[in-house]
């Protein structure tokens, strides 16, 4: 029987940090991270993944990287959002435990070390933070609340905050899964659905806004619920779409041909026992049921041709990144 060797990772934790704008926050951030891993003994690296920031981010990023052999860097042209960020740090990470934070200081460092060990020793995939506290107004809360209530209901994962930026992961988690569009919000989802189904959950502590404006609004509510729905059908058709276009298209088809054989057996039976009727063409009915037999026909071969794409034109995430430090 073969023996199974260990895996050494580079570092123990990788740290990944979308920011957008958040010159003000990442020296102390940074240094906040490192007095807390220091003192815990836990070999890291911080991955800072610049969002197209139009202050100066990145210089002071460059600053930090000179003093902190921890630090590593990666800066989009433009702005792509947080999933972009999220997937390129991802990537880039070597940790063996990869844990995500924001950059405005609302995240703090202290949970990092109990979060690496909830993966390591607790054996998770994925441990979600419960900002149970939260300094939000309640413009901002209640929205947060029907969102999460609606997730844990479509998804059947039993966490209450799923939009919290700090969460740990085990490598295995962020190496195997894609994270694209807007649905950093539901990588718990995205996870769940690639096998990774440990997945636990710790209350954290939720600070005040330090430094500058928070970069969402209202409007990502909207978004998340569109995101939502989008995620639970690739997740569950993306790799066999004509089961779901195939079956509502054969049932409307279906449908419809039932439809159409009733109204004319009606006609014809009505007709062999001499009772006058409407001709089947002048029935609202009848329209009804075409309708039905087209749309069928249009879904299954919907079905079809996604069966066709998805063999042979595989998604690919492709940003444009203008410096890398510390980066192969």
């Amino acid at each position: 029987m073969s023996k199974r060797l260990p895996h050494h990772f580079p570092v123990e934790l990788s740290i990944v940090i979308p920011l957008l704008n958040e010159a003000e926050s990442l020296p102390e951030l940074t240094r906040w991270i490192n007095r807390v891993l220091s003192q815990h003994g836990l070999t890291y690296e911080v991955i800072l993944v610049d969002d197209g920031s139009t202050d100066s981010s990145w210089s002071i990023i460059e600053e930090l990287s000179d003093i902190d052999t921890h630090l590593r860097g990666i800066r989009f042209n433009r702005n792509y959002g947080k999933s972009a960020a999220l997937n390129v740090g991802f990537k880039a990470a070597e940790g063996r435990v990869v844990c995500t934070m924001d950059a405005d200081l609302q995240d703090s460092p202290e949970e990092l070390p109990e979060l690496y060990h909830m993966i390591v020793q607790g054996s998770y995939d994925l441990v979600s933070g419960w900002k149970r506290k939260r300094y939000d107004p309640i413009s901002k809360t209640i929205p947060t609340k029907l969102f999460n209530g609606v997730t844990r209901w479509i998804s059947g994962i039993p966490l209450h905050d799923f939009n919290c930026g700090l969460k740990a992961y085990n490598q295995r988690v962020v190496k195997s899964i894609e994270v694209y569009g807007e649905m950093h919000r539901y990588i718990p989802v995205i996870a769940k659905w690639a096998g990774f189904r440990n997945i636990g959950e710790k209350v954290v502590q939720h600070q005040e806004r330090k430094y500058g404006t928070t970069k969402f609004g209202l409007e990502r509510f909207v978004y998340g619920f569109l995101d939502l729905l989008s995620i639970t059908f690739v997740s569950r058709f993306r790799r066999r779409p004509m089961h779901f276009f195939g079956t509502m298209g054969t049932l409307s088809f279906v449908l419809g041909m039932l439809i159409t054989l009733w109204l004319v057996g009606e006609k014809v039976y009505l007709a062999l026992h001499n009772i006058k009727s409407r001709d089947v063409t002048s029935q609202p009915l009848f329209f009804l049921a075409l309708v039905a037999v087209v749309v069928g026909m249009q879904l299954f071969l919907a079905g079809f041709l996604a069966e066709m794409i998805q063999l042979n034109g595989p998604r690919k995430n492709q940003y444009l990144i203008r410096e890398k430090l510390n980066v192969i």
